[in-house]
């Protein structure tokens, strides 16, 4: 509990007095004042957030953490839960969609163990961190035990900070864990206020019957539960997941070392939100890649006023998103650090405008 504890109080307001100089810069690059929309937007929080001027995004990292979740077996998932070890085998063979998207922006994936049911043959690529085999079936009682919940993201925290040693830049969510949307869709539903009917989606790919079952298997966990809105350790502790946990950990470690975090879809966005009631400034810190699928993940995003860069239909999860919102993030920095302005390039500025000192 110190480790979280002592994440959370290190996490400060970003200083905002960087966004008028940063403003000025983008002002007086050679190109109409805002023609470059959310581009320059993106660029100034960057600035803010890092606290530096000329910020770089040489070392980007997606986390992509895996666990499985106890309440598959009330039947909420179109695929049975050993897809999860399966797909984290495609990972470390890099043959999945977080291996293509992360190399084509140049991040390194960090996959890790969290929670997974079973024990998976050992290879450098894995990092295991494993809090328990899997949570315990959300319907029937807690998913986890509070000292579970911290564990997990506490073991967020330790993973943020071994690759931190090594550098990073930015960082970017990812997941993988069959049932995990509906985990995700419960957490949601706390957090937001909003009905699960709202909020809970196909995930996978769930027909009527499928999706009308996992709504009713939610709101008997909520009910069993009564998860404390007010409290995200309880919350992720009656209805979450390891992974869930284990993410939260990573946003939060990251908001401390004033280092953004991209976040990824549904499952990703459940992590932001139980960051997000740990440490409101958290989110401060977070910048949300796109709106998936998920019909519930606008409300999400929406509740902790986070506007997504992309729409693009996604929702396959693993960080995918997060791997392509880095390449634009990155964009609008190089349009920041790398663009020249007026006086530079010798280039006539508006008539009515007035001159800038760089």
């Amino acid at each position: 509990m110190q480790l979280l504890q002592d994440t959370i109080q290190k996490i400060k307001k970003p200083d905002y007095s960087l966004a008028q100089e940063a403003q000025k810069r983008l002002d007086n690059l050679t190109k109409p004042q805002g023609s470059l929309g959310r581009l320059e937007e993106i660029a100034k929080h960057m600035i803010v957030v890092t606290g530096n001027l000329w910020p770089q995004l040489k070392n980007k990292v997606i986390f992509t953490m895996a666990a499985d979740h106890g309440v598959t077996d009330e039947g909420v998932s179109a695929y049975p839960k050993e897809v999860t070890a399966q797909m984290v085998y495609n990972f470390i063979g890099g043959g999945a969609g977080i291996n293509v998207l992360s190399k084509h922006v140049g991040a390194r994936v960090v996959v890790v163990d969290i929670g997974m049911a079973v024990d998976l043959k050992p290879d450098p690529k894995l990092l295991v961190k494993k809090i328990n085999y899997g949570t315990k079936n959300m319907a029937k009682g807690p998913a986890m035990s509070k000292e579970e919940a911290i564990a997990s993201i506490e073991a967020g925290i330790e993973v943020f900070e071994n690759e931190y040693g090594k550098g990073i830049d930015i960082v970017g969510t990812g997941d993988m864990g069959i049932g995990n949307s509906t985990s995700s869709a419960a957490i949601a539903s706390i957090l937001t206020g909003k009905s699960v009917e709202e909020i809970a989606g196909r995930g996978t790919g769930l027909d009527d019957a499928g999706l009308s079952k996992k709504i009713a298997v939610i709101k008997k966990a909520l009910k069993i539960n009564v998860p404390q809105p007010t409290d995200g350790l309880d919350v992720l502790a009656k209805v979450g997941g390891f992974e869930i946990g284990g993410l939260t950990g990573v946003i939060l470690a990251a908001a401390a070392r004033k280092v953004p975090v991209v976040i990824d879809g549904f499952i990703s966005t459940a992590a932001a939100l139980i960051a997000y009631t740990l440490k409101p400034d958290a989110k401060e810190y977070m910048i949300a890649a796109h709106c998936s699928q998920e019909k519930g993940h606008r409300l999400m995003l929406a509740h902790m006023g986070l506007k997504p860069l992309l729409d693009l239909d996604m929702r396959l999860g693993e960080g995918t998103g997060s791997a392509i919102g880095m390449g634009i993030i990155e964009a609008s920095v190089k349009i920041l650090t790398e663009m020249a302005t007026f006086q530079g390039a010798g280039v006539s500025e508006r008539n009515d405008a007035k001159k800038i000192l760089l």
